[in-house]
């Protein structure tokens, strides 16, 4: 198993470092075998892997946004449009609805039909 990567060591992963990281993790997620000490380990690494991946691509988009015209103010009303986010409603664009809990979502148990 590969190591266990700190905060610090992914913060200097270029956006392909970590999407290939992202895969290897997903891949021995994948093949199982691993117990569950090493499999929660590894998605704390595939959830922190993600994330990197997000700050590349919100950054990669943010200089898109300032490189056309408009700049700043085309890159701010253009990130939540972007991205679907609605932080200060807490809904989501499609439905007006604040998204479900992992309570909300059925699971096949207690009364789902």
């Amino acid at each position: 198993m590969a190591a266990k990567k700190t905060p610090r060591d992914l913060s200097a992963l270029s956006y392909e470092q970590a999407r290939d990281q992202l895969i290897d993790v997903v891949t021995q997620l994948e093949a199982g075998g691993a117990t569950l000490e090493e499999s929660l380990t590894l998605w704390e690494q595939g959830e922190a892997l993600a994330t990197r991946c997000q700050e590349w691509l919100d950054g990669a988009r943010e200089r898109l946004a300032q490189a056309r015209p408009g700049g700043a103010a085309a890159a701010a009303a253009g990130s939540t449009a972007a991205t679907g986010s609605t932080a200060a409603t807490g809904s989501t664009p499609a439905t007006g609805s604040t998204p479900a809990s992992r309570d909300d979502v059925g699971d096949g148990a207690e009364g789902d039909a």
